[in-house]
């Protein structure tokens, strides 16, 4: 199995976690009586701080994944998994840290940590293009 694969499950994982961490949350509200099913939004507003991180999280995830998911899955689809392997769990731990760090502190030193780790990612991403254009 490639890094590259590896990556890409890894990814859709992450991103399943953060999913099932909101809706486990969100039905717990819901079952204690503290909101009703139909009062949540994509945001989580009015809910606590951390809701809102894990709403932004959890977007991030899956605004970013036709860039970051669709460059590992052209690899895998081209069959040029050598492109990709040598960073692809770098990207993954980039990805992973920005989710970690949105959900742990508003900080400004955290939020420019989480930067950086989208940052990490984009460079990443952009690289492979040039990579794939060139071959």
């Amino acid at each position: 199995m490639s890094y590259t694969f590896t990556a890409l499950v890894g990814y859709i994982a992450w991103t399943l976690f953060l999913l099932v961490l909101m809706e486990v949350i969100r039905s717990k509200i819901v079952l204690t009586g503290e909101r009703n099913a139909n009062e949540f939004d994509a945001l989580n507003a009015g809910l606590s701080p951390f809701m809102q991180r894990l709403a932004r999280a959890l977007g991030n995830c899956l605004e970013s994944f036709p860039i970051f998911g669709g460059l590992l899955l052209v690899a895998i689809a081209a069959d040029k998994v050598q492109i990709t392997d040598s960073l692809a769990l770098v990207l993954l731990a980039a990805r992973i840290m920005q989710s970690v760090i949105h959900l742990t502190s508003i900080s400004a030193t955290a939020v420019t940590i989480r930067f950086t780790a989208f940052a990490v990612q984009m460079i990443i991403a952009a690289y492979w293009c040039y990579l794939f254009l060139m071959n």
